[in-house]
C-alpha cells in the first residue's frame, strides 16, 4: 500500500473531470443559476435548500481533502536516504503492519500473506495462482497479464524482505526470499518471453545473497557460528551454480556479493576462533587433487550424518 504526500495532485484530481475539463461538482450544478431557481420558485425555498446542499457538499469535500494529508506522519519520521527506515506498528484492528519511510512518503505492508493484503484470483499470492495453474496444466504459458502481476509481486516481496532484514527478523526474510525464488522458477518454466525472463533472472544471485545473509544470521542466533558458516557455504554454492549456468563462472570470485559473504565467513571464524569446516576441507582437497585426504574427509562427513 503506497501513500503519497501530494495534496496538489489530490486537488487537481478533484477539480478535473477528465477530457471535458469539468469537475463532478461543476457538471451537476453548472447549468443552474440563481435566476433559474427564482423563476421556477418565487418563494426562494428551493434556492435556499440547494444553496445549503452545495455548501454542505463543499464543506465535506474540504474536510475530506484536509484529512488525506500525511504531514504529521512525515514530519515525525524523517527520511534517511542512506539506510532503510522501517518500523513494525499496530494497524487499526491491532494487527502488526510494516511501515517503510521512502523519499516521497511511506509504504505500509501486511506481515502475513501478500504484502498488499490482497488475494489475487482468490489465491494467497500470485505464485500460488501460478502453481495451481501448473498443477492443472504442466505446459501452460504465462500471459502478459501474468507477467504484469508477477512484476508487482516481485516488488512487494522485495520491499518486505529488506524490511525484515532491517528489523533483524531473519526467518521472515528467508520466507520472503524463498517466495521470490520460487516465483522466479515458475517464470523460468512457463514464460515464453526470453527477454522478460532474463531481466528477472539477473537478480537471482542478489536474492540468494540476501537469503544467505538472513540464514547465516538466523543460524548464528539459534545455533552458533559453525551452523552460520555452513549456511554461508550453502548460499555460495547456490550462487556459483547460477554463475555457472550463465557461463559467468570466471566472474564469481570477484563478485561484490560473493566477497561480502566471504568476509562475513572470515569474520565469524576469527571472532569464534573456528577453523575450516569438513565441507570446506573436502572442497579444498578435491581442488588440490588430494584424493586420499578427500576420501577420509568424506568418511568423516558420513559418520557425522549418522549421528
Amino acid at each position: 500500500m503506497v501513500y503519497s504526500n501530494d495534496n496538489q495532485a489530490d486537488d487537481r484530481n478533484h477539480n478535473s473531470g477528465g477530457d471535458s475539463g469539468a469537475g463532478f461538482g461543476e457538471l451537476e450544478f453548472q447549468n443552474t443559476t440563481d435566476s433559474d431557481l427564482t423563476d421556477s420558485d418565487p418563494t426562494g425555498s428551493k434556492a435556499a435548500m440547494n444553496g445549503s446542499f452545495v455548501q454542505d457538499v463543499t464543506c465535506r469535500e474540504k474536510a475530506m481533502r484536509s484529512n488525506k494529508h500525511l504531514d504529521n506522519l512525515l514530519k515525525e519520521w524523517e527520511f534517511d536516504p542512506k539506510i532503510p527506515s522501517v518500523r513494525l506498528v499496530k494497524g487499526g484492528d491491532n494487527r502488526d503492519v510494516l511501515q517503510m519511510r521512502v523519499d516521497l512518503g511511506l509504504l505500509q505492508m501486511e506481515t502475513q500473506g501478500r504484502p498488499d493484503g490482497r488475494k489475487p484470483k482468490g489465491h494467497a499470492s500470485y505464485l500460488d495462482y501460478l502453481l495451481d495453474a501448473e498443477e492443472r496444466d504442466a505446459d501452460f504459458n504465462m500471459t502478459d497479464e501474468d507477467c504484469f502481476e508477477v512484476d508487482r509481486e516481485f516488488v512487494q516481496y522485495y520491499q518486505r524482505r529488506i524490511s525484515w532484514l532491517r528489523l533483524q527478523h531473519y526467518h521472515r526474510a528467508i520466507e520472503d526470499a524463498d517466495h521470490t525464488l520460487a516465483l522466479m522458477d515458475v517464470c523460468l518454466d512457463h514464460c515464453n518471453d526470453e527477454d522478460w525472463t532474463i531481466s528477472h533472472e539477473q537478480y537471482r544471485p542478489f536474492v540468494l545473497f540476501q537469503r544467505t545473509q538472513a540464514a547465516a544470521l538466523a543460524a548464528l542466533d539459534d545455533a552458533g557460528a559453525q551452523p552460520a558458516i555452513a549456511e554461508i557455504n550453502k548460499g555460495l554454492e547456490a550462487m556459483l551454480q547460477v554463475f555457472t549456468e550463465h557461463d559467468a563462472e570466471d566472474q564469481f570470485e570477484d563478485d561484490e556479493m560473493v566477497e561480502k559473504l566471504t568476509e562475513l565467513r572470515s569474520s565469524l571464524r576469527n571472532q569464534y576462533k573456528l577453523g575450516p569446516s569438513l565441507e570446506e576441507r573436502l572442497a579444498e582437497a578435491v581442488k588440490s587433487e588430494q584424493y586420499e585426504l578427500a576420501a577420509q574427509l568424506r568418511d568423516e562427513l558420513a559418520k557425522q550424518a549418522q549421528i
